[in-house]
């Protein structure tokens, strides 16, 4: 990551994105650290997914509130926001909170959205995959039309790709290389090791992590989750407590022409955020 140049003197915008919140305190984690980590990381604007973040299914109003208030910018979701009654109304309340814009028309919400940063527009996009996931349109090409669109207004764009298959993602990076900016994976919580800057100036990661407990199976409880393997019945969800921790990644691209210049991925622990309410 380039931090050599004071801010008044940089060209490029910095967004720091965080990876699936899993839980209200996964929320509160995030809560007790955006400061720090918006210090630490110079960043100009925070992504947060955020599909997870009531009861691992979907942001209430609640979450996303405690969220804008600590200075996230925009809220990405995931398959899992449908199953929330309560983002429905969210998704059409607050243009802010996006839900993957390759679901058929009718949907409520919207898939992409412009934001103003201390260093210019900033366009944020998020399509789903359809490995291993329902067999909506073809995120390919969604993708690329809302990165077009975007582009119109904002040279910085990054688009959250929520996906099962690594193939996919991965594709889904080649296929968008210099034509937006960063291409960030979510939805399987595990952060990969391949952060890296494509040919064409999109930076790329697999994966980039789950915030929340890791003492966990993908943030479920342990015991439930070995339930499910063993017995291969259903089980109740419950979430996990224990290591928390807050994952995500640093971008870095350059102002004019929306060129990544760095990628970094983290993985900090958080302090425990069940320890206050005790």
């Amino acid at each position: 990551m380039t931090t050599g140049l004071p801010d008044t003197m940089r060209s490029t915008l910095r967004v720091l994105f965080i990876g699936d919140i899993v839980g209200a305190q996964a929320v509160e984690c995030v809560c007790a650290m955006l400061g720090d980590l918006r210090d630490r990381y110079r960043a100009d604007a925070v992504i947060a997914n955020a599909e997870n973040a009531w009861q691992g299914k979907g942001p209430s109003k609640r979450e996303a509130d405690q969220l804008f208030a600590a200075g996230v910018d925009v809220i990405t979701t995931g398959n899992h926001v449908w199953d929330n009654w309560k983002s429905r109304p969210l998704l059409v309340q607050n243009e802010r909170v996006l839900r993957p814009l390759n679901y058929p028309p009718g949907n409520p919400g919207s898939g992409m959205v412009l934001v103003p940063t201390p260093r210019g527009m900033l366009g944020v996009l998020q399509v789903q995959g359809r490995v291993y996931l329902p067999p909506i349109d073809c995120p390919f090409r969604a993708a690329a039309r809302a990165a077009e669109q975007l582009r119109r207004e904002a040279a910085v764009v990054v688009v959250d790709v929520h996906a099962e298959a690594t193939a996919e993602k991965i594709a889904l990076g080649w296929y968008l290389d210099g034509q937006v900016s960063a291409v960030i994976g979510t939805h399987t919580h595990v952060q990969t090791n391949d952060a890296r800057i494509l040919p064409n100036g999109t930076a790329f990661v697999t994966d980039v992590g789950m915030t929340g407990a890791f003492n966990s199976v993908i943030g479920m409880a342990t015991e439930v989750a070995l339930r499910r393997f063993l017995y291969q019945t259903a089980h109740k969800y419950e979430l996990a407590e224990g290591d928390w921790r807050i994952s995500g990644a640093l971008i870095e691209a350059e102002c004019d022409s929306g060129r990544a210049v760095a990628i970094e991925t983290f993985c900090l622990q958080c302090p425990d955020p069940t320890a206050a309410s005790a």
